[in-house]
């Protein structure tokens, strides 16, 4: 994965106009605020390639990015309470049909999950989503700079618990603040893309 050439490739907020799968992608997932745009950022080295908003809910369209040789997609965020009922309705239409229409063997999904907190209902369902559809996925355990040092262990563990149920690949826990976990992160995307 070629990082200094990371860019922004085109944003999509109908599904009529996702275009048809032509590499393998890295799809992040996860509900509104829980940093997917940070980790992006981070992930990639850059402050601004992905917008980032203290707002939960600013994500409302499929944005990708190249990154040879390889998409990175944006989903966007789930379980904004706020957000119009018709607006959470086209989001919800807008994800559907963007796995209805991928190859999941072309696929690896980055389940975000603040790692502070259990997963949420909405969590949990996007999980059972991932495990219906036999999607395969890594849980990337977000904000782990907001927790101690000391809990890094017994974090990963429970939630590796917690996913082992639904088909989840691994637990990598990160921090788009302090870099931490990046470095492996980007060796699984490697290590994907080498297998395409």
């Amino acid at each position: 994965m070629n990082i200094a050439k990371a860019e922004f490739f085109a944003s999509y907020g109908l599904s009529s106009q996702l275009p048809e799968q032509d590499r393998m992608e890295v799809v992040f997932s996860g509900r509104s605020n829980v940093g997917k745009s940070s980790l992006i950022n981070k992930l990639c080295n850059r402050k601004s390639l992905a917008r980032v908003s203290s707002t939960p809910g600013k994500t409302a369209t499929i944005n990708f990015y190249t990154v040879d040789p390889i998409y990175l997609v944006d989903l966007p965020g789930y379980g904004y309470a706020k957000a119009a009922r018709g607006e959470r309705q086209r989001w919800d239409r807008l994800i559907n049909h963007y796995f209805e229409r991928r190859e999941t063997q072309q696929i690896l999904l980055m389940q975000l999950l603040d790692c502070r907190h259990a997963p949420s209902a909405d969590d949990r369902m996007m999980l059972e989503y991932l495990a219906h559809y036999r999607i395969p996925f890594l849980a990337l355990l977000t904000k782990a700079d907001k927790i101690k040092k000391s809990q890094y262990a017994q974090t990963t563990a429970q939630f590796t618990e917690i996913c082992a149920g639904y088909g989840c690949k691994g637990v990598l826990l990160t921090s788009s603040e302090t870099g931490y976990g990046i470095p492996e992160l980007r060796d699984q995307i490697d290590q994907f893309a080498s297998e395409g």
